[in-house]
């Protein structure tokens, strides 16, 4: 874009595209092509957006040339739905959080089927998307939810290491949380409400790629797996 104003500008960037990547590029730069059974893989997850950072999240995330998963509450979509698009759009995987957030195992059936088909319904209409994932609220979750969740056609995925974004709220402190969580086929639950998750997010990613780890979502994570209607994954989550 900026050729038609500095042509010695022109010239820098020009040659820029033509080197090769460096040392510094992310592994998650190549994540398409990953094979997450040969190589390192982690998948980010973040929860309860769209909100007021989740388009810078998705900035940082474009740079790094990053994929991740977003759980979608079905009441904030209806009101950002812009937000939603784009990250259907810059080809993240979107998975459902309720309509309202709500504990579902205290809920009555109908009650969940509620909250499930109303967040699925928002979904689809602002991303043309509909989820074949749920995260239950709080990780929240027993045989009935499942049983009610499969009546949908959604798996259920939880996690097995927690950021704890919500309770350290500084940066630093969230980065440090989750490089000492990184392993192999980790899922980490994450929030794009939390400014300072969102803020430490360049870091991290950086931080990972230097560990050897890709940076994927949860559909990469499971190697071409179709998980069952009603399952849930990881086994043995909560962390």
């Amino acid at each position: 874009m900026m050729r038609r104003f500095v042509p010695v500008a022109a010239a820098v960037a020009l040659l820029a595209a033509t080197l090769p990547a460096s040392a510094e590029e992310p592994a998650s730069a190549s994540a398409k092509g990953v094979d997450c059974a040969r190589v390192k893989c982690i998948a980010l997850t973040f929860d309860d957006g769209p909100g007021p950072y989740t388009a810078k999240l998705l900035d940082i995330l474009r740079a790094h040339r990053t994929k991740v998963t977003f759980f979608l509450i079905g009441g904030r979509v209806e009101k950002d739905p812009r937000t939603a698009r784009r990250i259907a759009r810059d080809g993240h995987q979107i998975g459902n959080h309720t309509y309202d957030h709500p504990h579902l195992t205290t809920l009555f059936d109908d009650e969940i089927r509620d909250e499930i088909a109303r967040a699925q319904d928002a979904i689809q209409a602002a991303t043309g998307r509909r989820p074949d994932i749920l995260r239950p609220p709080y990780g929240d979750t027993d045989a009935r939810v499942g049983a009610i969740a499969a009546e949908f056609g959604l798996s259920q995925i939880v996690w097995n290491g927690s950021s704890r974004d919500w309770e350290l709220r500084n940066a630093v402190a969230i980065r440090e949380k989750v490089l000492g969580l990184a392993k192999r086929d980790r899922v980490v639950l994450m929030h794009d409400i939390q400014p300072a998750t969102v803020k430490a997010m360049p870091r991290i990613l950086t931080a990972l790629e230097k560990k050897g780890y890709h940076v994927v979502t949860v559909e990469k994570l499971l190697r071409g797996r179709r998980l069952s209607a009603g399952e849930t994954f990881p086994v043995g989550g909560w962390n």
